[in-house]
């Protein structure tokens, strides 16, 4: 399967992944399970590995290696540690921004120090008090002058804690046109981070809170024309969220696979491997049905992504499969280990606890299948993908 979609720079790529999640990424799993905060060293080794500018073009410095690409490094960073694959796919979303808003001088400016982990950018949309309906939001970007100032609050920004560039968006005017998109610098007067609080999983990842308290820019930081900022959250949570967090769900439900796997080999039960055993055998079948069907969807839709082509329905398919998949996969795999994986020392309990950070951002199952059932009804409006292929690159 994975041999239809991808050639030997996408094996040559997922092998060096690998080899740097099991040497580099595996070793300090402990850590960051105990400590439940960022690992600002590793996030920024991972950085400088060159795979948060796997869509960036060459001549911006970065690897210009596609959607599929991108694909493969977050599944196999999950695959070891879904707080990294998260860390990957979350500075993505802050890419996109530049790549697809970005005039030539932030493209100049920015880029490149993406591209060799000088720099880790965010996206930062979400209000406390409106969560996903983003129309709702309150925090405001006022014109003075030359510059904007800021004012609000943003919650489950992804990267809170080690991002160095955050792409916000804010309220310059009324309705869905009074939307604007700003380049903050993380050292800005008038923006802080409210602490790092402890969550269910993905240790070693954040996704916290940022304040703006009368935070000054430059016009030149504001991304895109003024009343943009839908299509900059819109785009960036369509076209690299879903199919991001589509490769978070399918390292990890690889993982589950791998560790019951390896349960099953070596645990006996009646004189024979625990995989022998009936009922156990379905769940795996079960299981590995679930991971090839999954890895199918999310391969298809990036690679439609890669070609240009119409594919908002693929990308949302593929992000319900798999989020769904693993969850259930996570499920099964709980009950063939029993109580063992209930404990700590047992990497299932991490994959389950991991695999439902992914359940809400960029749209819940529920949010999928109901624009699902647009696309069936024939009433879904537009395609982000189409308008991606558009865009100068």
């Amino acid at each position: 399967m994975s041999t239809y979609f991808t050639e030997p720079r996408h094996d040559d790529l997922r092998a060096s992944v690998r080899a740097f999640a099991e040497g580099e990424v595996r070793p300090l799993l402990p850590e960051l399970e105990a400590t439940r905060t960022v690992n600002h060293d590793l996030s920024r080794r991972i950085a400088q590995q060159g795979w948060l500018g796997v869509t960036v073009d060459e001549e911006h410095g970065g690897m210009g290696a596609g959607h599929l690409a991108k694909t493969i490094i977050i599944e196999e960073l999950s695959r070891v540690c879904g707080a990294m694959g998260a860390m990957v796919q979350a500075s993505q979303l802050g890419v996109a921004k530049i790549i697809h808003f970005g005039d030539d001088a932030q493209r100049k400016t920015w880029l490149p120090k993406v591209a060799s982990g000088e720099v880790l950018p965010t996206i930062a949309v979400t209000d406390p008090a409106s969560g996903g309906h983003v129309l709702g939001m309150q925090g405001t970007a006022v014109r003075d002058g030359n510059d904007y100032v800021l004012n609000g609050r943003k919650v489950f920004v992804g990267n809170s804690h080690v991002g160095d560039l955050h792409g916000v968006v804010l309220r310059t005017g009324e309705g869905s046109r009074g939307l604007s998109a700003f380049l903050v610098e993380s050292d800005r007067p008038g923006f802080r981070l409210e602490p790092q609080q402890e969550a269910m999983g993905l240790h070693g990842f954040s996704f916290g809170e940022l304040v703006f308290d009368q935070c000054r820019i430059p016009e030149g930081n504001r991304l895109g024309d003024e009343g943009q900022g839908l299509a900059v959250a819109y785009s960036s949570s369509m076209l690299y969220g879903r199919p991001n967090l589509t490769a978070v769900s399918l390292g990890i439900h690889q993982a589950i696979v791998e560790e019951s796997v390896r349960l099953c080999r070596e645990r006996e039960r009646y004189g024979k491997p625990l995989g022998q055993l009936g009922p156990v055998g379905i769940k795996l079948g079960q299981m590995q049905s679930r991971l090839m069907t999954a890895r199918l969807t999310a391969y298809q839709a990036v690679s439609m992504l890669d070609q240009g082509l119409s594919c908002d329905a693929e990308l949302m398919n593929a992000k319900v499969v798999n989020v769904e998949s693993a969850l259930d996969s996570a499920r099964a795999a709980m009950e063939i280990h029993a109580a063992t994986g209930l404990f700590t020392d047992c990497p299932l309990e991490r994959y389950l606890r991991d695999a439902f950070h992914i359940f809400a951002p960029a749209g819940t199952s529920d949010v999928q299948w109901l624009r699902l059932g647009e696309v069936a009804l024939g009433t879904a409006k537009g395609s982000w993908s189409e308008q991606l292929a558009e865009w100068p690159v």
